[in-house]
């Protein structure tokens, strides 16, 4: 199976203390380089969530935030008097420095994070939960990065079904074209009426065919599309399998360019580098 490196999901668990909730963003990277957005109280997950993405991810930027919206509805609310007065007691040194100061205002105080407590949720229950649905959030980016390479191999594949089809037509072509060089070459030496020397001719068609042939660039063209369908079908972190591969059809390509004697052959190169530069930029993308 092809895995894409792009994929979201997001999972979300109400509970009795609030609302926990995941979003992973995943987009394509040389290596996995995991990014963790987590509130104070939830650090101590940060190890698990590295681990569990270790474990599950070969390649990948991946963005990982989670976010607890607490619900105090039906708890008791207390004071916690021993912050209130620490609070007051800075307002009230900050006020001596001003001439006339505004007076405290008590919902402003009650309003301070950590003035105003609840009953205190259990922060190993609250952890292990926010564990638990990392992994279902997890496993729907799996999902996704599944389908979308599923995607892209097809793409690929109709991809290397065009390249067998050009150079097939190439191979099958290429008499042809050196025959009708053969014939420039003899139809030349009439129109400057030049004396024919057979064995001369004969001297630059072999030369002209050597410099022209182009078997073991299609042979070679075939063998690597032949391995990106091997590595297609395996599946696994191919994605700098299939990279490499992209390079060698390339190179091949440009060899067959360069070789190019007959405007036929020259728009084959030209078709051929289009179809891989498409592969290309699809397989930036495969884990």
């Amino acid at each position: 199976m092809i895995y894409s490196m792009t994929a979201f999901a997001r999972a979300e668990q109400a509970g009795e203390y609030g609302t926990l909730s995941w979003e992973i963003r995943s987009v394509n990277h040389r290596y996995l380089e995991p990014h963790l957005r987590l509130p104070e109280s939830f650090r101590d997950l940060e190890g698990a969530i590295r681990e569990a993405l270790r474990k599950g991810l070969s390649r990948g930027k991946v963005e990982c935030t989670l976010r607890f919206a607490e619900d105090a509805a039906g708890r008791s609310m207390q004071v916690d008097h021993q912050r209130a007065g620490q609070l007051i007691a800075a307002a009230e040194s900050v006020a001596a420095m001003i001439k006339q100061p505004a007076p405290l205002n008590p919902l402003e105080i009650l309003s301070w994070p950590g003035v105003l407590v609840g009953d205190a949720a259990d922060p190993q229950a609250l952890n292990n939960t926010a564990l638990q649905l990392f992994h279902q959030a997890l496993e729907q980016m799996k999902a996704g990065r599944l389908r979308e390479g599923e995607q892209l191999a097809r793409l690929i594949n109709d991809r290397l079904d065009a390249i067998g089809t050009e150079t097939a037509t190439l191979r099958s072509q290429v008499p042809q074209m050196l025959a009708a060089q053969r014939q420039k070459l003899m139809d030349r030496c009439v129109e400057m009426r030049a004396e024919l020397d057979p064995q001369r001719l004969e001297q630059e068609l072999v030369m002209l065919a050597q410099k022209s042939d182009v078997a073991e660039e299609l042979d070679r063209l075939g063998t690597h599309v032949t391995e990106v369908r091997r590595v297609l079908q395996s599946g696994g972190a191919a994605g700098r399998r299939l990279d490499f591969l992209m390079q060698e059809l390339n190179r091949e390509a440009n060899t067959l360019g360069s070789k190019a004697f007959d405007t036929r052959s020259t728009q084959a190169a030209v078709n051929l580098k289009v179809l891989i530069e498409q592969m290309r930029e699809q397989v930036q993308n495969i884990e």
